[in-house]
C-alpha cells in the first residue's frame, strides 16, 4: 500500500517503532529495500533524492509506485533533499507522496518562508512535506570517509516557530549525524540531551538524517527518546558495491545478472539489521486495522 509520511509516522508515533527511509538509486537497490520490507513485514519509506530523482526517470517511477501500490506492507515514495518548489512539484506530479524541502542552508526566514510554499504546494495534493532546520553534516560516500564539515545544531526555542509557520509534517533535526560514511577512527556521537529537548517542543515527528555508520546503541536511543524516521543510504549501498566488487576480482565474472544476486543479498542483510534496530519489523499489521 502507498501512503504519505505524515500517516506512515502517525502510527508509528501511536505503537513506539522507527521507520526507516532507504535511498534508492535504481532497480537493484530498490530490488534489496523492497524485498526486505515484504519480508520483514516491515513498513518502509524508498527515498529518492534530487540527483536520483533526474537519473532514474518517470518510467522507473511508474514501476516503482505501481510495486508499491500492490503491496500488503504500508510504504511511502519521498523526495529526499529537494533544493526548491521547482523539484519539489516534479516530483508530486510524479506520484511522490511525500517530499523534503532542505532549506537549512537558508536563514531562518527564508527557510521558513520556502517550507511554507513548499507546504502549500503539497498539501492540496496529500502529499506530506518534511522540513530540515539546522545543519547536518557531510563526510562524503568512499569506503574512506573524509572529515565531518560542520554541523549547526537544531536549536529547540525555534522549533515550536518554524513549524506553526510552515506547517510542515515533519521535521529533520541535527543533533550530530552526518551524511555518508564516515573515516576511520571516527565516531559519531549524537546529543541525545538535545534530542529530549526538541521532541518536547515540537508537535510533528522528528526525523534524523546521516543515519549510516552510527553506533547501533545510538540510533537505538534517538528511536527510543522520539525519532520516527531514520534515513539511509551509504551503508547499504556500499555493502552491494563492495560484494560487486570482490565478485568481479575473485571470478572475473562481467555479467551482472551473475553477479548482482549475491551482491543484493549482502545489501539485504544491512536493510534488515536497521530495520530490526528501529524495531519496524512485523509492524505492517498496525496499517491493516
Amino acid at each position: 500500500m502507498l501512503l504519505n509520511t505524515k500517516e506512515l509516522l502517525r502510527i508509528a508515533e501511536e505503537n513506539g517503532f522507527t521507520i526507516g527511509a532507504f535511498n534508492v538509486t535504481e532497480l537493484s537497490n530498490f530490488k534489496c529495500v523492497f524485498e526486505t520490507a515484504e519480508r520483514l513485514d516491515a513498513p518502509t519509506i524508498i527515498a529518492v533524492a534530487e540527483n536520483e530523482f533526474e537519473f532514474c526517470g518517470k518510467d522507473y517511477f511508474r514501476f516503482v509506485i505501481d510495486k508499491l501500490k500492490e503491496s500488503s506492507v504500508p510504504f511511502a515514495l519521498h523526495l529526499d533533499h529537494g533544493r526548491s518548489v521547482k523539484m519539489c512539484q516534479r516530483a508530486i506530479q510524479a506520484g511522490f507522496t511525500s517530499v523534503m524541502i532542505d532549506g537549512s542552508s537558508l536563514s531562518f526566514e527564508e527557510n521558513v518562508e520556502l517550507t511554507r510554499q513548499v507546504t502549500e504546494l503539497a498539501h492540496l495534493a496529500d502529499v506530506s512535506v518534511e522540513a530540515e532546520l539546522g545543519t547536518i553534516g557531510n563526510v562524503g560516500t568512499s569506503d574512506e570517509g573524509v572529515e565531518t564539515t560542520e554541523i549547526i545544531y537544531t536549536q529547540p526555542n525555534q522549533v515550536i516557530e518554524f513549524v506553526e509557520k510552515t506547517n510542515c509534517d515533519l521535521l529533520a533535526v541535527a543533533i550530530g549525524t552526518s551524511h555518508g560514511l564516515y573515516a576511520k577512527g571516527t565516531e559519531p556521537r549524537l546529543q541525545i540531551d538535545l534530542l529530549k529537548k526538541l521532541k518536547k517542543v515540537s508537535s510533528v515527528p522528528l526525523v534524523l538524517h546521516g543515519g549510516s555508520s552510527n553506533l547501533d546503541e545510538e540510533l537505538s536511543k534517538a528511536c527510543k527518546e522520539g525519532i520516527r524516521k531514520i534515513n539511509i543510504a551509504s551503508e547499504y549501498k556500499a555493502a552491494i558495491s563492495r560484494a560487486l566488487n570482490r565478485i568481479m576480482n575473485e571470478t572475473k565474472e562481467v555479467k551482472f545478472a551473475l553477479m548482482l544476486p549475491a551482491a543484493i543479498e549482502e545489501g539485504k542483510k544491512v536493510v534488515e539489521h536497521k530495520m530490526r534496530l528501529f524495531d519496524s519489523v512485523d509492524k505492517a499489521k498496525y496499517y491493516r486495522r
